[in-house]
Order: structure tokens, then sequence, then C-alpha cells
């Protein structure tokens, strides 16, 4: 600071020796060497204090949470999990997650019955598969324990997977519901390096190491091959949807070609089981009106992932297909 203000002051300085112009000159100096230092000061106790809020508010929400849940209702009520978003390992919709959540709830006293709110487009087969056959395990475990799931804007593939090892399932007229198929997404950018002239150098061990690869040409073998991956696993999800569904599946082939449908036609397919909405379902078909949220909560340290975005980029790579995965979306 010293040497900024000696700068600009530099040219103002008279040719004489003068003691007052030069105790005027440092006097005025430390003027404004004290301001800096107390702008400076300011700034830095303002920092510290929106730091220290911060965590004082993430704190307080994580001990919020712990309250509400020491708070939940003891006496009969529905348990209500949630089934939100992409179903893949670490994702809101993970299986663990899931499966943790239904077990609290049919161990639980006072819960008279469980809804699995969905409102997902899919996702991992393990993941839904996982899921799937821990509702089957409890219900033999807990026979006298309803579940329910209530499809709201969108259960499909991986989500409907789930839904179907439900008793039954509710929808919304609008709800979109159904795609009942496998996909697996990759690129070709072969044509577009021969043009730009660019070459490929790609080494492996074991001949179909790459069969995946964006920048190589796929095979014929190749092609089938994946082809026939994807088929076994269609026909797992059918077996599963049969499994579940039974006699109320209505319809040929094109119930399990991959579309899709409304809430108000999927009733009429025998692929849900009526119009209607968590409350509905907890207060007409269980008859415990109170519903309680099972759904695991994110810790403190996942919530602050979440909000700077560190998973963003595995999501879009994995929505995008850029990975490979076989999803049921």
């Amino acid at each position: 600071m010293h040497w900024k203000f000696w700068k600009q002051h530099q040219d103002d300085m008279p040719a004489t020796d003068n003691p007052a112009w030069e105790r005027a000159l440092i006097n005025k100096m430390a003027a404004e060497f004290l301001r800096e230092q107390r702008r400076t000061r300011r700034w830095g106790v303002i920092f510290k204090v929106g730091i220290l809020l911060y965590l004082l508010v993430l704190v307080g929400a994580y001990y919020a949470d712990r309250l509400s849940d020491s708070l939940a209702s003891t006496g009969d009520h529905t348990a209500l999990i949630e089934v939100e978003g992409v179903i893949a390992p670490g994702a809101k919709a993970s299986a663990d997650r899931l499966v943790t959540a239904l077990r609290k709830a049919f161990e639980t006293d006072h819960v008279k019955g469980v809804i699995l709110r969905i409102n997902s487009p899919g996702g991992s087969p393990v993941q839904s598969g996982y899921v799937s056959d821990e509702i089957h395990r409890l219900r033999e475990q807990h026979p006298d324990m309803p579940i329910y799931a209530v499809a709201a804007d969108i259960c499909a593939s991986g989500a409907y997977y789930i839904a179907a090892a439900a008793d039954d399932i509710y929808v919304n007229p609008a709800t979109l519901i159904g795609s009942i198929g496998v996909r697996i997404d990759s690129f070709g950018f072969q044509r577009a390096m021969e043009d730009l002239g660019v070459q490929r150098r790609l080494l492996t061990a074991g001949d179909h190491k790459g069969i995946l690869d964006p920048f190589s040409p796929l095979s014929e073998f190749d092609k089938q091959f994946l082809q026939g991956l994807l088929d076994q696993l269609h026909q797992q999800f059918i077996a599963a949807v049969k499994q579940g569904r039974g006699e109320r599946l209505k319809g040929g082939d094109e119930v399990f070609s991959g579309l899709f449908w409304t809430g108000e036609q999927s009733v009429e397919m025998g692929l849900s089981d009526g119009i209607g909405s968590s409350s509905y379902v907890a207060r007409e078909v269980i008859g415990a009106e109170e519903i309680v949220k099972y759904s695991k909560k994110e810790d403190l340290f996942e919530r602050l992932a979440d909000r700077v975005g560190t998973s963003l980029g595995t999501a879009l790579a994995r929505m995008a297909g850029f990975d490979g995965s076989v999803v049921l979306r």
C-alpha cells in the first residue's frame, strides 16, 4: 500500500526539502493505510460471519431432520416411500435407500400399509431388481401388510419393474406409465473421424473388449451379442411384470414393446388398477389417513455434494449413455 500511495503522489512532490511537507505526506499515508486496514478487516469479518451462518443453517437442517424423525407419529399411519428420479447406485432412488426404507416401514409398529410414490423414468435393471426382490421378500414375511404403488408424472421402465411388485398400482389419468423394455446407449463417430483424418488407436486384451467404443465400428457379431443380452434382460423384465400383475394384464405383445401409455389407458390394459393419489390410497384403501415419510434422508455431506454439483458430470454421462450402461428407460 505504501508503494502504491507513493507512486500516486510522486509527481506532486515539491523539489524542496520542506520537513512540514514530508510530515504531511507521512500523515496522509498513515491515514490511508489505516483506512485500508479497516476496510480489509471489515470484509474479513463479513466473510467469516457468512461462512459461520451457512454452517449453522446446514447443522440446523440436519438436526431438524433428526427431530422430525423423533416426532414421527406413534399412532396408526401409512408409510410413504418415495421413488424419485433415475434409479441408480448412489442416487436418491438407489436400491440401498429404498430397501432400507422398506424394511423400516414393514417392521415399524402402527404402520397399516406402505405406499411407494413413484416419479421416475427408470434406470438400472440391477437396482430395480434388488428393490423388486425385497418387496416380494417382505410381503412373504409380513402377509398382512399391504403395499401399493402410486405413480405420479411418470412410472416407466425400471420404475414400473418396482411398481409391479406391489399389491396394486394407482395412477393419475395423465400419468405416463409402461415402457417395458431395455436399452443400451452409445455413439458412432467413425465416419466423422475418417472425414477429419483422425486415426483411432485402441489397444485391447480380448478381441471384443472395445465392443462399445464409440470411435470403432460395431461388427455384426458384436451387434448380435449385445442384442442377445438385451433380449435376455427383457425376458427377465417381462417375467417380473407377469409375476406381479398376473391375469390382470390385458393385450398382446404391445404391452412389452417398450411403448408407454397414459394412466387412464393403463387401467384398461391391466398395467394399473385404478385412479388415485397417495392421500386417496392412504385414506380410502389402507384406512390410515395420516402419512409418514419413511424415505431415507440424505445426510449432511450428501446435501453439500448435491449443492456444489460434484455428481453432475457423472449423472450427465450416465443419462447420455456414454458409459455404455444398460438401462430400463
